[in-house]
């Protein structure tokens, strides 16, 4: 099991990417990863895990930033919300990041779950499940199929097109969520699943929910085992009993998350804590 962090694109940590990237990398982490909310709601209402007052970059220009001070870190989206993007577009910016870090971009995706944000950029909360789908199989098939590529679907629909630099290492998708469909989604499509929760109960449950989902879904032979990301959340602090249970669990990354990122020092020492 592999330790990672998460979240290192808000608040107190932004203006020191580059020093805190750089000792992530140094401590022996060996990923780094980062959410996303284009918009918040004004005045916060739930579920809205932010105030939004809290400034979080943009996951892709962040993650662009780090690729550049650091070696070896891998690059993961924790998660973009995929039906707010155009597939066409994130499929160039995921090419162009996972070529310029050398392959080392991780795109985790979910269908969102914030409705004035997702209304506010024109999506439905009916749709962002199946535009999840429909984009996420558009943009494999512009990554992986020989040109010209086509693709048609429920909503996005191109003929005739190519789009290159593609990805190093192919299209690793990381599917985020908890939900029924969202499991079944991580088995059909994901390169791996990406998960949050209180702890190593919280993610024995989730695992049963993928257990389910691999028995109702088919899972194409060319995505190979689903890799298992998880992020504990509140108790921030990770003792060395809870890993022991998370690389029994199978985790394959576990993604620490050193709230309440208020101060960049108590983030440095957090990182310092946790490593080995």
């Amino acid at each position: 099991m592999e330790l990672g962090v998460f979240g290192l694109n808000a608040k107190a940590a932004i203006p020191h990417t580059t020093r805190l990237a750089r000792l992530a990398e140094d401590l022996g982490y060996r990923s780094w990863w980062c959410g996303e909310h284009v918009v918040l709601p004004s005045p916060r209402v739930a579920p809205s895990p932010m105030d939004p007052e809290d400034p979080i970059l943009d996951p892709l220009v962040h993650l662009a930033h780090v690729a550049a001070v650091t070696e070896r870190l891998e690059l993961g989206t924790g998660v973009l919300v995929l039906p707010q993007r155009h597939p066409l577009l994130l499929a160039k910016q995921a090419a162009s990041l996972d070529v310029l870090s050398g392959g080392r971009l991780l795109l985790g995706v979910g269908a969102g779950y914030l409705e004035p944000e997702l209304a506010a950029l024109g999506v439905p909360m009916s749709e962002r499940g199946g535009r999840t789908d429909d984009y996420i199989d558009a943009m494999r098939a512009l990554w992986t199929d020989p040109a010209p590529v086509s693709f048609a679907g429920r909503h996005v629909d191109f003929r005739n097109l190519d789009a290159h630099p593609r990805p190093v290492r192919g299209p690793r998708i990381v599917v985020g969520g908890h939900s029924r469909a969202a499991f079944r989604r991580a088995v059909a499509r994901g390169h791996g699943w990406l998960g949050v929760g209180g702890g190593p109960d919280d993610l024995a449950a989730h695992l049963r929910g993928l257990a389910r989902a691999a028995e109702e879904v088919e899972r194409p032979a060319h995505l190979g085992r689903l890799e298992v990301n998880f992020v504990q959340i509140d108790p921030v602090e990770v003792t060395p009993a809870d890993r022991d249970r998370y690389a029994e669990s199978g985790v394959d990354r576990l993604a620490l998350y050193p709230l309440p990122l208020e101060d960049v020092d108590d983030v440095a020492r957090f990182l310092e804590r946790h490593a080995g």
